[in-house]
Parts: structure tokens; sequence; C-alpha cells
């Protein structure tokens, strides 16, 4: 069953479905791949006896350090038969390398040809690409190929250039944009300045990547409503990541990104590594189905999300995933709260005088969490602006970080270092 039927289908039958998918996986893992083949053996696990999804608990995960370590044993297939090379960041300072066979490229059109169909995308639709396709970057690569199979047009911006994103919506009048949501805040910023006006443009609708629009509740988010309040168009959420080559996209009703059970299975796990029950938050694992290069089994992704079971307005069946609270790793424990960071970027992106942050944790003496946020601000004075952030800190989130000033160039800086492929606003000093 191809396309997006299965996504319509009873639960029980997803199911059934997922686990031949399963067994076929597992197969060309014992045939092919040396790291699993070692796992198996190493576990005394034999490979015929995963047959149904929880069968899957027999094995032990496989983490990002172990994709770092023993990159080269993950590839299933000759060198001759890589197309394309990708890398992600990995836990031990380099990147993390993931070959990509001719296969691979039609399976990642294929997935985002569905989730552009998710949020509302048809053919003779022009969308303008607001991300790199360079720098071995999955993403831009994944949606210029799923664009591609759908039969939309296809605008090649790449990131950034708000002067040139509005040359480009002149000239060819796209009615999507894709990018990152807080980047649509400075493309609005730039036509204010230059007398642009955005509200009667050709765009329609955004699909973004790499930040958060909702909360856990599905409503927008401070992000979210910001960018609603002043550009009127349809906002629709994305989560992937390079490990799954997989994309959860929302719908229209944006309750959540919808699972292609074709294409991966997915487990959410507390801690301990057992089950959680529907609706509560877990650790994200999955199984990647039906990739040929560098396929993965019981992949923990760090990210802390629900799944969502009730079937959508919109007619699918399938699973919803939830927003991402924060990473395994990002967890802080500060003045006896726990947060994460998305909660703290929450009150940041709404806050009308600050122009750009960075947030940093880092130990005390006693060994406790310390949090600090750096702005640059967009006017003055500075203490009343320090007040009233964390008068929003404490009613958003009960606990105020410290909180410094600095140049907006210079936190620009160190949102966008050299090589970076995404805008950093996150650095955790507590294992340096």
């Amino acid at each position: 069953m191809r396309g997006a039927a299965i996504e319509y289908r009873p639960l029980e039958e997803i199911k059934l479905f997922q686990e031949e998918k399963l067994r076929e996986a597992i197969a060309y893992l014992a045939l092919r791949s040396p790291f699993y083949r070692r796992l198996f053996r190493e576990h005394r696990v034999d490979p015929g006896a995963i047959r149904r999804i929880e069968d899957l608990r027999r094995l032990p995960f496989t983490g990002k350090e172990s994709l770092q370590r023993y990159n080269d044993d993950f590839l299933c297939v000759p060198r001759e038969r890589v197309i394309d090379y990708i890398t992600t960041s990995g836990t031990l300072g380099d990147p993390v390398t993931f070959a990509m066979t001719d296969k691979d490229l039609d399976r990642l059109a294929y997935n985002e040809k569905l989730s552009f169909l998710c949020t509302g995308t048809r053919p003779g639709d022009v969308v303008q690409l607001m991300t790199t396709l360079d720098k071995r970057f999955m993403a831009g690569l994944a949606y210029f190929l799923g664009l591609r199979a759908l039969g939309a047009g296809i605008i090649r911006v790449g990131n950034g250039i708000p002067e040139l994103q509005w040359d480009t919506i002149r000239r060819v009048r796209p009615d999507t944009i894709m990018c990152v949501p807080s980047f649509i805040l400075h493309v609005i910023k730039y036509a204010e300045e230059h007398g642009i006006d955005y509200r009667a443009s050709s765009v329609k609708k955004a699909v973004c990547i790499g930040e958060g629009l909702r909360e856990a509740d599905f409503s927008l988010n401070l992000l979210g409503q910001r960018v609603k309040e002043k550009w009127d168009i349809a906002l629709y959420s994305t989560y992937a990541s390079t490990e799954m080559a997989t994309t959860f996209a929302e719908c229209e009703h944006g309750r959540g990104g919808h699972h292609h059970p074709e294409l991966i299975i997915c487990e959410l796990v507390d801690e301990r590594g057992n089950p959680v029950a529907e609706g509560e938050v877990g650790e994200l694992v999955v199984t990647t189905l039906g990739v040929e290069g560098m396929p993965l089994l019981r992949f923990k992704t760090g990210d802390l999300v629900s799944m969502h079971l009730d079937p959508c307005p919109c007619g699918r069946t399938s699973a919803r995933v939830s927003p991402v609270v924060g990473r395994t790793g990002h967890a802080i424990k500060f003045k006896g709260t726990t947060l994460y960071p998305p909660a703290l970027f929450d009150v940041l992106d709404n806050a009308p005088h600050v122009e750009n942050y960075l947030v940093e944790v880092d130990r005390d003496d006693n060994g406790n969490d310390c949090v600090t946020v750096r702005v640059g601000l967009r006017s003055l004075p500075v203490d009343d602006v320090v007040k009233e952030l964390k008068d929003r800190f404490r009613a958003k989130v009960r606990v105020a970080p410290d909180i410094v000033t600095c140049p907006v160039e210079e936190i620009r800086r160190a949102n966008f270092p050299a090589m970076s492929r995404k805008p950093v606003k996150f650095i955790d000093k507590r294992e340096r």
C-alpha cells in the first residue's frame, strides 16, 4: 500500500502493515549492516524473532554517539552506490556523515511529497525556499526533491537576505514560503522599513522548520502569535531530523505532525527506556523503513514529544506527533524548577524590545544549574527592559534567569557562527 492511503486506515491495520515492513527491515539489517549484525550477535538476538513492534523492546537503543564512533559500520551498500553525502551534528564534536543511495533520494522525495500534501500544497503551487541547499544539509535538498515530485514550482532563494526574498516575491509571486519562523519576523521588519505592503503580497502560507510554533495543546506559542498578528498567513509546523529521513507535517487543522507509517516506526520511552502511555511525554525512538544506505533501528532522537492517536479532523488516522517539549540532554534544574530551552525561547521571541538572544546554561560553584540570557535590544532604557523581561519569565516559567545586555551584532555573530546551518540560540556549558 503506497501513498496517503495507509494514513487513513484503522490503527490496527496500520500496525500490521508496519510489522510487515519491520520484518523486511530487520532481515535487511541482518544481511547488510556490519553494525547491527554485531549488535544482534553481542546481545544474542535472533533477528527472525523480531516480528512485532513489541518485539523491538528486546533490542538495545542506538544513539548518536554510536553513529559517530562506528559511522562506516552503518553503511549497508558499497561506496560506489552512494549518490549523496549529508552531515548532521554529533555528540563527540565532529559531524556524523549519512550516505544516501539513489533509492534513498527517491524515498526522501516521496516523504516530502506526502508532507507537503499534508500542508495543503498542490501541483502548480509556487514555493519559495528560504533554506540552504548546500553545506551538506539534508533538509533543503529534501524540500526541493519533494516539491519536484509533487509538481509544484520551486524558487531556490536560500536563507537570509530579506531584500532578495522580497525582490523574488515581487518578481515570481509565490503563494508559499518555507523558512525558519523567526526569519519571517525579519522579513516583515524589512518590509516595514522599506515601505513594502507585505500583507498584499502573493504569499498566503508559510511552512516552517527548525523552531516550534505551537504549545503542547496545539495553540500558537508566543512566536507563532507574533508572526500571525503581524501577517495573517496560514502557518504550518514541521518536525524532522537527518537521522529519521522522514518529516512529520501538520495539516490545516494544526493538531500535530502526521506520521507516515510506511516510512518510520515510532516509540516513546521514559528515562528508563520503558514505553510511556498515550498523551504522555517521552523520548522519541525511531526505526526507519525503506532506507537503503544507512537504516537505523531503535534510534534515540533525544527529542521529547507526546503521541496522539485519536483521528484528526482531516480524516487521517495515523498517529500525530506533538510539538517538541525539549531535548533529553537539555533539561535545566533552575531554582527548583525543571525547564527546557523552548520555554525560554518562547518568552524572548515575544518580547517587543528584544532583537536577538542567546541562552547559556552552566553550573555554579555548588554544582547547581545557572542560566544566563544574553539579549540584543532594539531600544533603551536597559534597566526597564531587563525588569520587564524578568517579569515575563516569572509569569511564564515561574523563575527569572540572569539577563545581560549585549550589542545586537555580537549576539548575531553568536547565533550564526561560521559553518552553522541553523541559528544557535542555546549553549550548554555544563559538560565542558
